[in-house]
């Protein structure tokens, strides 16, 4: 039996405590070893000026090479499973499980999908999305700001794929951490509300550049808001031309055809 949303709660890396300091640094205690003191001596001796000469070590392993290498993995497998896997980034609050909701409710009868939710606590979008036509699986980051691979790969394990031709991940809300990990996805889904306000494809513009498509969402209170869709849309441009635009409205329906289309477009011999 698969298990439910609210049982998949995957490892957590170890907590980071801060400690604040404030005031005069003490003198160090501890004492210096042997060939260290003799190292640091010659090199003041053989500086007559009192300059020391730094010699810089390139350690430029990627960070994320880790993270990297799970996510082909994780591609690899999608594709091999013949299903589009989408990652959907924003900021808290714009819209990404309503667009689910009503995705699954409507694009989902037809086709076949499955969701993988990412929040730092609690179970509650994991259960909004929960169908019987489609599984789901909630990944609780506590700590951590974004969904990596190595989650991915985890919840994907915890859920029946079979017949699944499109997997939704919807990722933590956050638009700065996501931009740099790569989860194994074919499309990056990025969505802009009209309730953030149109500069804020400049204000972020790393996950912005990573796109392949940007919906412009809840479009149906824009006139309302005073948001100036042309102006949004400019924006986007300039910072992703390389994405593709849909404006909509999850509440009204602006737009979802179009979307749904989209989603068709990804799915092997379409």
């Amino acid at each position: 039996m698969n298990p439910t949303p609210s049982t998949l709660i995957p490892e957590t890396p170890e907590g980071v405590r801060i400690n604040l300091l404030s005031g005069a640094a003490a003198r160090s205690t501890r004492a210096l070893s042997a060939p260290l003191s003799a190292e640091i001596n010659a090199a003041l001796s053989a500086s007559p000026q009192g300059e020391v000469a730094v010699r810089a070590v390139d350690v430029s392993i990627p960070l994320l090479e880790k993270n990297d290498i799970l996510a082909e993995r994780n591609r690899g497998y999608f594709l091999g499973r013949g299903l589009a896997a989408l990652n959907l980034v924003s900021s808290p609050g714009a819209g990404k499980t309503t667009l689910l909701e009503r995705t699954l409710d409507e694009f989902g009868r037809q086709t076949r999908c499955a969701v993988l939710v990412g929040d730092l606590e609690t179970d509650n979008d994991g259960r909004r999305l929960s169908r019987p036509h489609a599984p789901v699986a909630q990944i609780t980051t506590g700590t951590v700001c974004h969904l990596d691979a190595a989650m991915i790969a985890r919840a994907a394990e915890s859920i029946d794929l079979d017949g699944v031709r499109v997997l939704f991940i919807e990722n933590v809300g956050n638009l700065v951490c996501p931009a740099s990990f790569d989860l194994g996805e074919q499309v990056r889904v990025v969505l802009l509300s009209t309730t953030e306000g149109e500069d804020k494809p400049l204000k972020y513009p790393p996950i912005f550049k990573s796109a392949h498509l940007v919906l412009l969402t809840k479009v149906d209170v824009a006139d309302a808001l005073g948001f100036k869709r042309d102006v949004a849309v400019e924006n986007i441009r300039r910072i992703a031309p390389q994405a593709r635009i849909i404006q909509l409205s999850s509440r009204s329906g602006e737009g979802l055809p179009e979307w749904y289309d989209f989603l068709r477009s990804l799915l092997p011999n379409s």
